[in-house]
């Protein structure tokens, strides 16, 4: 039912969070996160609707469908370079994962035991060295942890060697030790201090006695006597080159993000992108990155992430972002939106209905991807997860067993005021002016100024449209003031009281009174001049 909803926006791409089996040891909340995968090639039952007698792969078949039905591509999310910690491939192959003594604890948070499992705790002189050449991505002789640490680590089992007890893997290795699957932490900074996490492990990626450990240098910076061709865990690579094909030939998927795609060995991501586009050469790679970088071009990626999500509430950091757009063409589109699953909704953001239009409206003007959060339309305030931008007071107030991403939550759809109409509104403005809008060529976007620091201005233009756009910044006040637009620069020749010639320069200008945020996108005539340097006044 909500397939023709959602086309109705005017949405031509659903972008789904993982949606494959979810692990349950050390999971979180009711549901347990999607992040922490228990088989990358099975859909997760729970998501199948009893009362229709459907198994989920019916369904999911059914809604691939529908969307190509309607006009829609259909983007899955993937997380290839870990598992859950009950991850249904630790029976089989425990060898695809890293063991560590189970008389080990984990550390607690706020600890620095060094005998307690968490990231290794390097001396200060190894992280500054380690630091250094990863800048220089210098990758060989990185510092390893301490001894202590990697002692902590055991060989993997083998596959008779490995039991669930209690819904957790145990392994019994030939001299009676007894070993558990270690929790993942984040891959970098390697002083990061944050717990291991209690529901995902890392895949071991590659195999080499000296480096059977998790660090930095084994599941992220690999080390170049590691990153070796004879050392990778050929199955494991396999079976992850195996995933998406899996999807495009059972389901019709047209495309994926891949959620720290940036830590999967360079060899494995060509590999997974090759065996998907050998399918379908039109397959979109979605690269869950924050920097908008030729890099990600390079690898495969048709878009990214981006940063604009986080930016986009704070009126110096947008500005500098559309001086960059006006300046550099970027490598590839990134998502222009005010949220997503990680950070705060824009609705809980102050004067959050004069906030949600402008990001709406300013979000259609840029060479981006509008991408529209679900919940966005309906003004929900709950964050699906605290991930990223939140204060330890916004964190408190939403404890991890209340996030939506992991626990059972419900959209107000009864709310008596929406913005479907203003979403739909914004993308038919996008839809009608598609070509000068996603144009990245700088020369398409031109920074404008005002007597009001309030305002920020900017023009689209191209070989048949002007579009001019004067925004208020300031979501509590009424600003007044005159924005300009320079459409030509020429020499002006000495003649009296100067010595050399002075630049003149046409500008177009704009009286505004702007409300609380308000917007204003206008649409210069035929004759509108053009927004550049003339070269005929020289």
């Amino acid at each position: 039912a909500l397939v023709p909803y959602i086309r109705s926006l005017g949405i031509n791409t659903v972008h789904l969070l993982p949606i494959t089996s979810v692990g349950q040891a050390g999971k979180k909340g009711t549901l347990g996160s999607p992040y922490g995968i228990r088989n990358a090639y099975a859909l997760d039952p729970k998501l199948a609707e009893p009362a229709l007698g459907l198994n989920v792969d019916a369904l999911f078949a059914g809604f691939v469908e529908a969307a190509h039905r309607l006009g829609m591509r259909v983007v899955m999310e993937f997380v290839l370079r870990t598992s859950s910690k009950d991850g249904d491939w630790i029976g089989q192959h425990p060898d695809w994962y890293y063991w560590i003594r189970e008389d080990v604890p984990d550390r607690q948070p706020g600890s620095r035991d060094p005998l307690a499992y968490g990231n290794p705790i390097f001396p200060e002189s190894d992280l500054i060295h380690l630091k250094e050449k990863v800048a220089h991505h210098d990758f060989s002789n990185l510092p390893a942890p301490p001894k202590s640490y990697r002692d902590i680590f055991a060989p993997p089992p083998r596959p008779g060697q490995v039991h669930l007890e209690d819904g957790q893997w145990v392994g019994v290795l030939d001299n009676g030790t007894r070993v558990r699957i270690p929790g993942a932490f984040a891959d970098w900074p390697p002083d990061d201090n944050q717990p291991p996490w209690t529901d995902v492990t890392y895949l071991r990626m590659y195999d080499h006695p000296d480096f059977n450990y998790i660090a930095y240098n084994t599941i992220r910076m690999y080390d170049v006597r590691l990153a070796r061709p004879e050392n990778a865990v050929t199955g494991l690579w396999d079976a992850v080159a195996g995933v998406i094909p899996h999807f495009q030939r059972e389901f019709g998927i047209d495309g994926v993000m891949i959620d720290m795609g940036h830590a999967l060995p360079m060899p494995l991501k060509q590999r997974i992108v090759r065996a998907a586009r050998d399918i379908n050469p039109d397959f979109a790679f979605w690269d869950e990155n924050f920097l908008i970088q030729q890099k990600s071009v390079d690898e495969g990626y048709n878009a990214v992430l981006g940063y604009m999500v986080f930016d986009f509430h704070l009126p110096h950091k947008l500005r500098e972002f559309l001086s960059l757009l006006a300046a550099e063409r970027m490598p590839l589109p990134f998502f222009a939106t005010a949220e997503n699953h990680n950070t705060p909704r824009a609705y809980s953001r102050p004067n959050a209905l004069e906030y949600v239009h402008y990001a709406l409206a300013m979000s259609i003007v840029v060479p981006g991807i509008p991408f529209v959060h679900s919940g966005f339309e309906l003004m929900e305030t709950k964050p699906i997860n605290t991930g990223l931008g939140f204060s330890d007071e916004m964190i408190r107030e939403n404890p991890t067993d209340s996030l939506p991403l992991f626990s059972e939550w419900a959209f107000d759809w009864t709310r008596p005021h929406n913005l479907v109409g203003s979403i739909r509104y914004a993308l038919e403005i996008r839809r009608k002016y598609a070509g000068l809008l996603t144009n990245p060529d700088p020369a398409t976007l031109l920074i404008g100024y005002a007597d009001n620091p309030h305002f920020i201005v900017l023009a689209r233009q191209d070989d048949r449209h002007t579009l001019v756009v004067v925004a208020s910044s300031s979501m509590g006040t009424q600003e007044t003031g005159c924005a300009y637009l320079p459409t030509w620069e020429c020499d002006l020749a000495p003649i009296w009281g100067v010595d050399s010639a002075v630049k003149g320069q046409g500008t177009v200008h704009v009286e505004a009174t702007l409300a609380n945020g308000h917007v204003l996108i206008l649409e210069g005539s035929p004759a509108f001049p053009r927004l550049k340097k003339d070269p005929r006044c020289s």
